[in-house]
Order: C-alpha cells, then sequence, then structure tokens
C-alpha cells in the first residue's frame, strides 16, 4: 500500500501509515466524520486530479473536457435523483463555501438572515458573528426551549416576523431531533423569505429514508458529501420546484454565486468521488446502513441515560447525541481528552444556554456514523456506553489505559474497509 508514497517521501509515508494505524485502533465517535469506501478514495487520487476545468460542462474555459463534463454531468444527475430535486451545483469545494454561494445568490451584503444559534446547535455559517455570514450580513438568531432543548417553532415564528429576514437557515450540527421542514417553510412564506435547509449532518439519513426529506419544503438545499453520506470531502448546493417557482432564475444565480463569483476551477477528482459516494447510497445497503445508523444513535443513548448521563432533548432520533457532562461533574474539554487516550474519539460540544466559554464547554458530541461503517450494531454500543462511563466516572490514567486496550480488541472486530 501506498509504495509510490514511500518511494517518493519517506517523511510523509510515515505519518500517513500513523493515521492509518490511528483510525483503525480507535472509535471515531464525531458525527461529522466517517469511513469513505476504497473507491471513493481510489477517484480522489485519480487522473481526474490533473484536469483544469473552470466553467460549467458544455461551458469550460479550457480545452480537453471531454470526460470532465461527462463525470460532473453524471454526478449532477444522481445528486438530483437521490434527492428528487431539478437543479444540482456539485462544485462546491465544501459546505462553508456552499453555504456562502447560497447567501451571494440570495442576499445583498448587509441584508438579514435568521439562522440557529450556534450554542443551541446551529453553523458558523448560519450567521455566526466571527464568521463571513455574521460580518457581511445583518444576522439574528432562533434557538432551543430552556426546559425542552428542542426548537420551538411557534417562537421561530415571532422571531422572522419581527425581524423580517430575507433568507433563513434551518440546519444544525449538534441538534438530536428530526427537523420540522413543513413549519420552517410556513415561516419562511409568512415573511416572504427563501428557506435554505443545510442537511450536511443529515443527507444519508434522508437518502435512506430515516428522517424527513426537506425536498418539498425548501427552496434550496445544500448538504456536505463526507458525513452521513459517507462520500469525500465536498458539498452539494441544489434548488427545489419550490425554489424555481419562487424564483426561476435561482439555479441560475447560484451557478454564478459558485463560479466565478467564489470559486475558480472545480475539483473534478473530488466530484468524481461525489459521484461514487451518490451511486453507493442509492443501493439497498445503503438503506440499511442508514437505519442501523439511527439504532445505534438510540442504543448509545439509552446505555448512557442507563450510567447516569444527561442527554440533552432526553435522546436522539438521529445520528448524533449532545451528552451534558456536569451530570458527571466534568467538563466537556476533559471529557474528550480522557475519552481520546481511551481511544474514544468525540469532540467537546457547547450546550444550549452553556454557562462556560466554547473551548472549555460543558458538553460533548458523539455520534454513530463512523463505527456503524464499520459493522457495530446495537450490542456494541452498549459496550461503549459502559466504557464511556468507566473512563469518565474513574478520571485516572489506568482506567484509560484499561479501556483502551478493550477499544481496540472491539475495532479489531470490526476492521476498516474489509
Amino acid at each position: 500500500m501506498h509504495e509510490n508514497i514511500r518511494k517518493s517521501d519517506k517523511e510523509v509515508y510515515d505519518i500517513l501509515l500513523k493515521e492509518e494505524k490511528r483510525k483503525e485502533d480507535t472509535l471515531e465517535m464525531i458525527p461529522s466524520e466517517n469511513h469513505t469506501s476504497p473507491a471513493v478514495l481510489e477517484a480522489l487520487s485519480s487522473v481526474f486530479n490533473d484536469k483544469y476545468a473552470e466553467g460549467y460542462p458544455k461551458k469550460r474555459y479550457y480545452g480537453g473536457n471531454e470526460h470532465i463534463d461527462e463525470v460532473e454531468i453524471l454526478c449532477q444527475e444522481r445528486a438530483k435523483k437521490i434527492f428528487a430535486v431539478p437543479f444540482a451545483n456539485v462544485q462546491p469545494y465544501s459546505g462553508s463555501p456552499a453555504n456562502q454561494a447560497v447567501y451571494f445568490a440570495t442576499l445583498n451584503p448587509g441584508e438579514k438572515v435568521l439562522g440557529m444559534h450556534l450554542s443551541a446547535g446551529g453553523h458558523l455559517t448560519h450567521g455566526w458573528k466571527v464568521n463571513f455570514s455574521g460580518k457581511y450580513y445583518d444576522s439574528v438568531f432562533y434557538g432551543v426551549n430552556e426546559r425542552t432543548s428542542r426548537i420551538d417553532y411557534e417562537e421561530v415564528g415571532k422571531i422572522a416576523k419581527k425581524e423580517r429576514p430575507k433568507l433563513i437557515f434551518a440546519g444544525t450540527t449538534s441538534y438530536p431531533r428530526f427537523l420540522d421542514f413543513k413549519k420552517f417553510r410556513e415561516i419562511a412564506d409568512s415573511v416572504g423569505a427563501y428557506l435554505c435547509t443545510d442537511v450536511s449532518h443529515i443527507s444519508g439519513l434522508i437518502v435512506s429514508g430515516t428522517h424527513p426529506s426537506p425536498a418539498e419544503h425548501a427552496h434550496i438545499i445544500t448538504t456536505t458529501t463526507h458525513k452521513t453520506l459517507r462520500g469525500p470531502r465536498g458539498a452539494l448546493i441544489m434548488t427545489t420546484r419550490a425554489g424555481i417557482e419562487k424564483d426561476e432564475d435561482l439555479p441560475e444565480k447560484i451557478d454564478k454565486a459558485v463560479f466565478p463569483g467564489l470559486q475558480g476551477g472545480p475539483h473534478e477528482h473530488q466530484i468524481a468521488a461525489i459521484a461514487i459516494c451518490l451511486k453507493e447510497a442509492m443501493s439497498p445497503v445503503f438503506k440499511k446502513y442508514g437505519e442501523q445508523i439511527v439504532e445505534n444513535s438510540k442504543a448509545l443513548a439509552e446505555g448512557l441515560r442507563e450510567r447516569g448521563f444527561s442527554l440533552i432533548s432526553g435522546g436522539t432520533d438521529n445520528h448524533l447525541l449532545v451528552v451534558d457532562m456536569r451530570s458527571k461533574d466534568i467538563s466537556g474539554k476533559e471529557t474528550q481528552e480522557l475519552l481520546e487516550s481511551a481511544g474514544i474519539v468525540v469532540n467537546k460540544n457547547a450546550i444550549p444556554f452553556d454557562p462556560e466559554p466554547p473551548f472549555n464547554p460543558s458538553g460533548i458530541r458523539l455520534g454513530t456514523p463512523a463505527v456503524t461503517t464499520r459493522g457495530m450494531r446495537e450490542r456494541e454500543m452498549k459496550e461503549i456506553a459502559e466504557m464511556i462511563a468507566e473512563v469518565v466516572e474513574k478520571k485516572d490514567e489506568k482506567t484509560a489505559v484499561e479501556v483502551g486496550e478493550k477499544v481496540k480488541k472491539l475495532c479489531h472486530k470490526f476492521p476498516l474497509r474489509k
């Protein structure tokens, strides 16, 4: 494996092997990460990397794009089919540029956007003050109910009617419950706003039928391709029939926002890899995978509850959990570090109405996409919950080492990319 890298650059080769071993021997529980298929990885290192393809299929600024056009059109068609939409731009380099293109296509600088507050589970690009979306646009926020930690759609509607945003983002990064896209659309219609659903975290669940689809309600859908969709790091921007009915020029506006508005030549090796992951996601096997992600998430939640952990909103409907670590008298940062020393990789995370700062928040976020890819099921989730509890409750190096050995044994039962 990687013989050409070894011959060309031993330093990079050695680091690569260490990363492969880390992934093989640890439980990847960060819900925004996954393990791609060998086919996706091969596409990323293919000849498609070498071609400059500025522009769009059949309308490039360089010659020699006959086959590049084929693979990009194939990717577009698969995205449209799998998400049941009439238009897809597959060129965004990642999720943040995709959302930035939506701003460019729908707003002028200084116009108002309504998004979910970061501490409640939103994303930086939904209007947060340190991000371009909060610096160049007038951003206001909705959150969650303080008692239930769930979105209060009536309250979102009141905020929208008061603030009159031109664009509403419905999307999350650490919200463990279903999103009601129909209610979001009703709110958007009440103030004449575009509705963009950023489904980066749940796109794999949507195509597998385990989360409701926004296709009938949103005007625009954005998603990354490397989370539950289990593809390469990339993104899609799609417009729905409702979006085109609202603005017949919306697809053209999005295309122009991506290129030349934001990007130069697209990464066609990445687009080829997205095409592959979309084909994989059309299979019956992927549907079962999506269902198992959710079953595993619920089993993990139950296992943690049984050990006295406090879960934000009380549980989960999707692929992730947010845990209030104050229930174990430990910070989110310390929890992350302790668990990583035992081979369980999670991320520290703010909880709704968190009294602590972002770099040392009260919670952690963890999920099941990557461990489900390895073939683990409910039984293993219960085992993982027990190991997490053991490390967190004892808080000592000896326990971390002992649990780390258990983690390795479990991982070796479910090897990566068999």
